[in-house]
């Protein structure tokens, strides 16, 4: 590959309901879409999730637009590629910024990947035609109003629900939808939102019968979350807290938790997420894809990945009508029962819908 050019755009998704998580309401996914162009016209595609406020890591949108324009595209434009991974020696003295650097290695995984006339997933080494799906819901503003919204996904073919979770608003909230699904896979994430001061109500929730919970604790802390591994029988997942091979190399020294929740957009792209899904099928560490209110681009990846074989819950890759009413993608991403089936088209495997894209993009520039 030689990258000769690249297209960029900050685009604005409307969401059909707003989002609602422990640190911020959302109606609108706020992302960066990225074109590359190589030297015989191959386009590839990537996204970066940064928000628009570094609410979730370090990351915001105007940063990551900035950096990929100014730092990180002038690394690999007009250089010999043989392989996605080589992006990471081109830009090893740029420290973190792993949405930006997402936005890249994907792209160049859907060159790479047509390049070789193959799927993305069989570019990964994947071997699934099909991908077991959850969903995930935001903050409700009642129990009652929280079951009342499991039971429609229950009913769309949704088996596994994660539930948003914030203090006030936790085990009465989840403990009413165990009531009336004693036996729907449940699981709640926290987005860092309690400390280890709470370990008494976080204990409550093991009556549950949770299939984890999902990054109760600081973003970045692996110690704390082993303190309260201890003292729990729910698996502790971790999200913000393994953004490195390292990370999960440590929470297995640690012991902070027994799942990760692999998602491409924090790890700096897919080829980190094949690396940590190795090491943690290796140690006995459980695996699924998490996400980002994806557009029909980062979610195409991502279906991409959860190929591989030590991913082994069900993902939060959720059918493109749970979000939006138009994605950018086109067919949209449509569940199959329970799953989600892998496109057998060269690359991600989706047409780009240039309509929507176009009539959600807020600002565009050409490098």
């Amino acid at each position: 590959m030689k990258i000769v050019s690249a297209f960029i755009r900050k685009v604005d998704i409307p969401l059909k309901t707003p989002f609602e998580t422990s640190f911020t309401r959302m109606t609108s996914k706020k992302c960066i879409i990225l074109e590359l162009h190589d030297q015989d016209g191959t386009v590839g595609y990537g996204e970066s999730s940064a928000f628009d406020q570094p609410f979730y890591n370090e990351e915001f949108r105007d940063g990551s637009w900035e950096l990929i324009i100014k730092q990180l595209l002038p690394r690999i434009m007009n250089k010999e590629l043989t392989h996605p991974d080589d992006l990471y020696d081109l830009v090893i003295d740029i420290r973190r910024n792993n949405m930006s650097k997402a936005a890249i290695n994907c792209a160049l995984w859907d060159i790479y990947a047509k390049q070789h006339h193959q799927t993305l997933a069989q570019a990964l080494g994947g071997k699934r035609d099909k991908v077991e799906t959850g969903v995930s819901i935001g903050v409700q503003d009642s129990p009652e109003q929280l079951v009342k919204v499991v039971e429609g996904y229950l009913q769309d073919g949704y088996r596994r629900i994660k539930m948003k979770i914030k203090p006030g608003k936790d085990y009465e909230y989840i403990a009413a939808v165990r009531e009336k699904f004693p036996d729907t896979m449940l699981m709640a994430d926290a987005n860092s939102a309690y400390r280890l001061a709470d370990v008494k109500m976080l204990k409550k929730l093991d009556d549950l019968n949770l299939i984890m919970i999902e990054q109760p604790l600081e973003p970045g802390d692996l110690v704390d979350h082993a303190t309260l591994q201890a003292q729990l029988k729910t698996s502790i997942c971790l999200d913000e807290s393994v953004t490195s091979l390292d990370d999960a190399r440590k929470m297995v020294q640690l012991k902070s938790g027994r799942i990760i929740n692999i998602k491409v957009a924090r790890l700096g792209g897919l080829t980190i997420a094949k690396q940590i899904q190795t090491y943690a099928q290796e140690n006995g560490i459980e695996c699924w894809c998490g996400g980002m209110l994806d557009s029909g681009i980062a979610r195409a990846g991502n279906i991409a990945i959860a190929t591989l074989s030590g991913y082994t819950l069900p993902n939060d890759i959720a059918a493109s009508k749970r979000y939006y009413a138009d994605d950018i993608i086109e067919p949209t991403i449509a569940l199959d029962g329970t799953f989600v089936d892998v496109s057998a088209k060269e690359g991600l495997g989706y047409d780009i819908n240039r309509g929507n894209l176009d009539r959600f993009t807020i600002k565009s520039a050409r490098v």
